[in-house]
C-alpha cells in the first residue's frame, strides 16, 4: 500500500508507556483536519475512527480517491459543520495509514516489525492521540465524538482526561467488549494467520499479500454490521445474474457477491497485521474491569456533557450495552442524553444516511456550542 507523502504526521518525540508494558517514543501519528480552529481554540471536535476507518473523515480520501468514512455527518453544513468546528481525526497507533504500526520499521532491527509490533489497546489509542491536543495548544475540546470502537475511544478520553472535552458523543459502542465479538474478532484473525501468505506476519517483507484470509475476514465482520432485516430486504435470496442456481461454488446469490466483493477490495485498502492488533486491542477493552467492576467510577472526575446514541436494529452493540452507559452516568448525576434511532440498517447505522441520527447528532453538538458556560 503506497502511503501518500502528503499525509500530515505528528512524530511524538516523549515516551509513551503502553500497557503491554513497553515503552515508544519519536514514533508517527497520522492525522487530518477539517474546517479552521477560532481564535479562542474553542471549537475543536476529536472524532476517533473504528475498526477499519482512517484519519480521512470527510472529503476524498487521497490514498483510496473515495468519500471519507463519515462524509455523511462531517462537512460544511453537515451534522458536524465544518464551517463552525475545527475537525481533528487522527489514524490509531497500531493501524496502517501512516500512524506507527506492525508495517513499520522497527529502529532496532531495521525491519518491518510485522508481529513484534507490541500488543497495543483502547487506552494506548487515546493516550497516543492526546499529544495532539498539546501541538494544536488546545487547552479544552469542545466535543469527543465516535462510533463503534470510535465510541471506545470516547468513554476512554473522558476516563482517562476528564477535564479536556466539554461534550462527548459515544455512538453505537459498549464500555466492554462481550464473548460474542470476541468470538467474532477470533474468527476474522485466524482466517488471516491460516492464510499461507501470511507467512507468520512477515509478509511484507516477501512482497506478498494474505489476501484470501484478510477478504473472509472483512467478509465476517461485515455480515455483523448489517441487520437480518436489512440483508433481506436488499438480498433476500435473489440470484446474481441468473435465472436458475448453477449447483456449484460460485456465486449463486446476490449477498455471495456482494460479501465476496467487501471482501476484495478491502485488501487493497487495509494492512493485515494492522486488522489482528485493532480487533485486540476491542477485544481487550473493558472500562468496568479497570474501575474495578463500577463504570461509573470511570466518569466521576469529569463535568462533560454526554449524548448517547444507539440504533434499534444494531446487534453487535445492542442498545442495552449503551444503557449502561447512561446507567453508569446517571448514578453519579452525570448530565447526560440518550436517543435510540429507528434503522433497519444494523451496526452501520452510524456510517450512513440516516436522517434521524444525523439530526440528533447535529442539534446537540449546535446546541451545546451555543451555551457559554464551560
Amino acid at each position: 500500500m503506497n502511503i501518500n507523502e502528503n499525509i500530515k504526521t505528528l512524530v511524538v518525540k516523549k515516551p509513551l508507556k503502553l500497557d503491554c508494558g513497553k515503552t515508544i517514543n519519536n514514533f508517527p501519528i497520522a492525522y487530518e483536519t477539517y474546517g479552521s480552529l477560532n481564535a479562542n481554540k474553542d471549537n475543536a471536535i476529536l472524532v476517533f475512527h473504528a475498526l477499519t476507518g482512517d484519519q480521512f473523515v470527510a472529503g476524498i480520501n487521497p490514498i483510496t480517491k473515495k468519500d471519507g468514512w463519515w462524509s455523511y455527518a462531517v462537512g460544511p453544513d453537515k451534522a458536524i459543520d465544518t464551517n463552525k468546528y475545527f475537525v481533528i481525526c487522527a489514524n490509531v497507533i497500531g493501524g496502517c495509514m501512516g500512524s506507527f504500526g506492525p508495517s513499520h520499521e522497527n529502529p532496532e532491527t531495521k525491519k518491518i516489525y510485522g508481529i513484534d509490533f507490541p500488543v497495543i489497546t483502547i487506552n494506548d489509542m487515546v493516550n497516543a492521540q492526546a499529544n495532539l491536543l498539546d501541538f494544536f495548544e488546545i487547552k479544552k475540546l469542545f466535543s469527543v465524538v465516535g462510533g463503534s470502537m470510535g465510541g471506545m475511544q470516547v468513554l476512554q478520553f473522558v476516563s482517562n482526561f476528564p477535564d479536556k472535552t466539554k461534550t462527548a458523543i459515544p455512538i453505537a459502542c459498549t464500555s466492554s467488549h462481550s464473548a460474542q465479538n470476541i468470538a467474532f474478532n477470533e474468527l476474522g484473525r485466524q482466517a488471516i494467520t491460516a492464510d499461507h501468505n501470511w507467512s507468520d506476519g512477515k509478509y511484507i517483507l516477501k512482497n506478498i499479500v494474505p489476501d484470501k484470509g484478510l477478504a473472509v475476514a472483512r467478509m465476517a465482520a461485515h455480515i455483523t454490521y448489517l441487520s437480518k432485516k436489512g440483508l433481506q430486504e436488499k438480498f433476500g435470496r435473489k440470484l446474481q445474474e441468473r435465472d436458475d442456481l448453477k449447483f456449484g461454488f460460485d456465486a449463486d446469490f446476490q449477498i455471495e457477491s456482494y460479501l465476496r466483493y467487501q471482501g476484495s477490495i478491502f485488501v487493497d485498502r487495509f494492512d493485515a497485521n494492522s486488522y489482528l492488533y485493532i480487533t485486540r486491542a476491542m477485544d481487550y477493552f473493558d472500562l468496568v474491569k479497570q474501575f474495578n467492576g463500577n463504570l461509573s467510577m470511570a466518569f466521576k472526575n469529569t463535568k462533560a456533557k454526554f449524548f448517547v446514541i444507539s440504533f434499534t436494529s444494531d446487534w453487535l452493540y445492542p442498545t442495552h450495552e449503551n444503557k449502561d452507559i447512561v446507567i453508569a452516568l446517571n448514578a453519579i448525576g452525570a448530565d447526560v442524553g440518550f436517543v435510540e434511532i429507528e434503522s433497519d440498517k444494523g451496526h452501520d447505522s452510524f456510517l450512513l444516511d440516516v436522517p434521524d441520527f444525523l439530526k440528533a447528532l447535529k442539534n446537540f453538538i449546535d446546541k451545546s456550542y451555543t451555551e457559554k458556560k464551560l
